[in-house]
């Protein structure tokens, strides 16, 4: 019988073609799967994730699960699969669940941050981790246009024109709020979900606002007219974060 096993993951995405496999390339689910079937002696065990990340993006808190007939206890999975993976994935908490919960339809909440280093030079060893931003960013102009975009709304000028939504792009957020920790802006979305690119598309017309390229009042008009060609380039891929995921 098999039995449901959930697992919290972090990983550098510096070094990954994304999160989804891909043929001829190097994946964090590809990783996983490899590290999945050293342990099951050949066979193959598929994940499922809470969502898909980009190439070059970063993950603190994805969630993924898988099904087994093995019976190994929470401490000895860790160390196994942690022992296979390369240093730049890491088990950080696993767990047996019912087996009704799923890593990605059973998602209540996400919890992205998004990086921007503001200052006049890129950090070399940050460089992986922001998005530099080199002239001035005011922060109160975007705490005056972030709110603007909590609650419920059609997000389709904030999201990829390539994404594969055929659906509506309905999401609600519960909370956008912009800090500045030294020369950093740190941004934190909290949300039911979110489409290809949205945060970084929303970051992008942020720190246009800040720097006075667009007006604060502007959001609420972009969010409005569902026009991605309205909303500024999509922000680096290195500075998001999947932070957390609530069920």
């Amino acid at each position: 019988m098999t039995q449901r096993i959930k697992a919290t993951v972090s990983y550098d995405g510096t070094r990954f073609f994304g999160f989804q496999v891909q043929d001829n390339q190097r994946t964090v689910q590809g990783e996983l799967q490899k590290a999945l079937m050293t342990i099951h002696k050949g066979q193959t065990i598929r994940i499922q994730a809470s969502g898909r990340t980009d190439a070059g993006v970063h993950a603190r808190g994805q969630i993924i699960h898988f099904d087994t007939e093995l019976r190994m206890g929470e401490y000895n999975w860790r160390k196994a699969l942690n022992a296979l993976l390369p240093d730049d994935v890491r088990i950080i908490d696993i767990a047996q669940v019912d087996k009704d919960f799923h890593a990605r339809y059973s998602v209540k909440r996400k919890q992205y941050k998004f990086f921007v280093l503001n200052a006049p030079e890129q950090d070399v060893f940050k460089r992986h981790y922001v998005h530099h931003v080199p002239y001035n960013l005011e922060l109160d102009r975007i705490q005056q246009a972030i709110t603007a975009i909590e609650g419920t709304h059609d997000f389709s000028a904030f999201c990829s024109a390539s994404t594969g939504v055929k659906g509506d792009k309905i999401r609600t957020i519960y909370e956008a709020v912009c800090e500045k920790q030294d020369d950093m802006l740190v941004f934190t979305f909290t949300g039911s979900g979110f489409l290809y690119n949205m945060v970084r598309i929303l970051v992008g017309t942020l720190i246009d606002i800040a720097n006075a390229r667009k007006e604060p009042e502007d959001m609420a008009r972009i969010l409005e007219s569902k026009d991605r060609k309205l909303a500024s380039k999509t922000a680096a891929a290195s500075g998001l974060c999947l932070w957390k995921v609530d069920y």
